[in-house]
């Protein structure tokens, strides 16, 4: 009777240590795997543009996944004294990253527009459904040193979208806030 229960024992053990191993097993496989899909670029944060006294402009972004897989949201508000308010904001549809750099584009799904009489401004029905890019340059923890740009740069707010992933290079500095960028890249190799 004494062999038979250390036999037992020891088949029991090492039955256990196989069901452990295997376990472990598909612990380490399921927990890279979700490594991996936790493992992509995103840009998140917000901010406020430094500017004069009485133009207040304001960007919110989070964005994650790569290229036009990408999902999140953008919220922009820019309002300068009693001439406009607008505010805008969307899905984003784009998101590269290289380093500290991330843009992204998006589509309007909300906008609202107060302006004063003559103030060339595109309606809020001219904006819902068009394609803006973002950039943003991450300069570090804190905030002060981020940067960002916007496609409408040059030609105020256009009717016209942009291609996805398309911005300008990002040329504004903040006066608070932070946005944190998250380089990645899929495999070359296909791996």
């Amino acid at each position: 009777m004494p062999r038979i229960r250390r036999r037992s024992f020891a088949t029991a053990a090492v039955s256990l240590g196989v069901c452990a191993a295997a376990v472990a097993g598909v612990t380490t496989a399921g927990g890279s795997a979700a490594a991996e899909t936790k493992d992509e670029p995103s840009v998140v944060g917000s901010g406020k543009l430094k500017r004069n006294a009485g133009d207040d402009v304001h960007f919110a972004i989070d964005a994650h996944g790569f290229a036009d897989k990408a999902r999140g949201s953008f919220d922009v508000s820019h309002q300068y004294g009693k001439e406009f308010d607008v505010r805008f904001k969307g899905r984003i549809d784009c998101l590269l990253t290289g380093g500290p750099v991330a843009v992204a584009t998006g589509i309007v799904t909300d906008a609202q527009v107060k302006v004063a009489p003559g103030v060339p401004m595109p309606s809020a029905a001219e904006l819902k459904g068009k394609r803006f890019g973002f950039t943003i340059l991450d300069g570090g923890k804190g905030g002060k040193k981020d940067r960002l740009g916007y496609s409408w740069a040059m030609d105020g707010l256009p009717v016209n979208s942009v291609g996805k992933c398309v911005s300008s290079a990002p040329f504004e500095t903040l006066e608070k806030g932070d946005f944190t960028t998250h380089h990645w890249m899929p495999s070359r190799n296909g791996a």
